[in-house]
């Protein structure tokens, strides 16, 4: 099996556009991928500061790699969740890749910074929920006091595949006329963009393998059971028996969005009382959940 473009052996076969490549060829494909979905959504300006959120897993560590590669101004931030032995090696390998990236590292801990970690939070709302508000809540805040242009996450083509499947089973419109590829900047939201939406968990994989890029394997415990796999699994399902259908799905969610759109709510924001955030109420969610009464600062 050989690579469409050259004589060397295939070291991927991609389902759709149907083609082998090799190694080589793959990590030129995949690039070009991410730059074009860059200009194709106009994600980010050559100038910017971008804050890339990194896990520990492939996805963001991929994210940060390809845009460093590309020239862009990056630097990284790692939320320590708090969750025993799984939330210690996510940060490890969150080091390890920036270390081999030489690019700039910053720590967030969740138990240091409130005094428990995001599962030994008691309240109505389930884990993820809380560890979704948390995360979104700290990396937004980073970025605003520290002066970042966008922030970046990993999420690729299956990520918003499930989302948008998933949310569209339970016709949560609001969630819907919110996601794409780019979230514009307003006030104190800082502009959130996804270089890798266009890209299948599949490529993610055989990039990081193929450039080198170790990280985390393992699952959030908090995560097993989560209906969102049980998306994936229906659409990896579709995928093999008809090629092209996730990228196609997205595609026309996109041309389709402005239905979504039109039935947002304009809801006044204020300004929360403890920590001058964005929110709809007196306080908002982040500070809530976590009981505080003085903000928190993330100036570097």
């Amino acid at each position: 099996m050989r690579c469409k473009f050259c004589e060397k052996d295939a070291y991927i076969r991609l389902h759709y556009p149907k083609m082998l490549l090799c190694e080589e060829h793959f990590i030129a494909y995949f690039e070009r991928k991410v730059e074009r979905t860059i200009k194709k959504y106009k994600l980010l300006k050559p100038n910017e500061r971008i804050l890339v959120v990194v896990s520990g897993g492939k996805d963001s560590a991929v994210t940060a790699y390809v845009l460093k590669k590309l020239g862009y101004n990056v630097e990284c931030l790692h939320i320590n969740l708090g969750i025993g032995e799984y939330s210690q090696k996510s940060e490890e390998y969150a080091r390890k890749q920036c270390k081999q990236m030489s690019i700039p590292l910053h720590i967030v801990r969740v138990r240091e910074l409130l005094g428990k970690g995001v599962g030994e939070i008691k309240g109505s709302r389930p884990t993820c929920s809380i560890c979704g508000i948390t995360k979104r809540y700290i990396f937004n805040k980073f970025a605003y006091e520290n002066g970042f242009d966008a922030i970046a996450t990993g999420h690729n083509l299956d990520d918003e595949a499930s989302f948008i499947f998933g949310n569209i089973m339970h016709w949560n419109t609001e969630y819907l006329g919110k996601q794409g590829p780019i979230l514009p900047g307003e006030g104190k939201f800082v502009k959130k963009v996804k270089p890798l939406y266009e890209l299948t968990e599949r490529e993610v994989v055989a990039y990081a393998l193929a450039v080198g890029i170790e990280y985390i394997i393992e699952e959030c415990p908090f995560s097993r059971g989560a209906t969102t796999l049980s998306y994936k699994q229906i659409l990896n399902q579709m995928e093999e028996k008809s090629p092209g259908t996730k990228i196609n799905f997205i595609k026309g969610f996109l041309r389709k969005k402005s239905l979504f759109e039109v039935e947002l709510k304009e809801i006044p924001l204020n300004e929360c009382k403890v920590c001058g955030m964005p929110t709809q109420g007196e306080r908002c969610a982040f500070c809530r959940i976590w009981h505080l009464d003085e903000p928190v600062n993330f100036k570097i």
